[in-house]
């Protein structure tokens, strides 16, 4: 269950990059249908760190357990300061901090799956 979420939520932070990119491009500020994908993205991200919660006893102890939950639990943290400061800032570079937020979701929540793939015991 946790390879199709984690699928999932990286589609999700790839389209709220490239609409944050584009954003950013056109000098726009953030509204509701970046803000949507933002908050879609978070709730994955949440369900995603239940999942791992309850299957970290499944990784194999000698290897990167610690990583995959501290992955997973701080995860959901990213999108909503993102999503604050692009709100409360008023400048280009909101819409940065937008892109490197959805882009360190994506690249962690493959990490996660790649340790799942490669560690869980079956």
């Amino acid at each position: 269950m946790i390879i199709p979420l984690s699928v999932g939520v990286i589609a999700l932070s790839v389209v709220w990059m490239l609409l944050a990119a584009f954003y950013a491009v056109r000098d726009r500020l953030i509204n509701d249908l970046l803000l949507a994908v933002a908050v879609l993205t978070e709730l994955g991200l949440i369900v995603l760190a239940v999942l791992s919660a309850k299957g970290f006893r499944t990784i194999d102890p000698s290897s990167e357990g610690a990583t995959f939950l501290a992955y997973a639990l701080s995860l959901p943290a990213v999108p909503p300061f993102a999503a604050l400061l692009a709100i409360r800032e008023k400048s280009r570079w909101a819409m940065g901090v937008m892109v490197v937020a959805a882009f360190t979701v994506a690249v962690m929540t493959a990490r996660i799956a790649q340790i799942w793939n490669l560690y869980a015991v079956r």
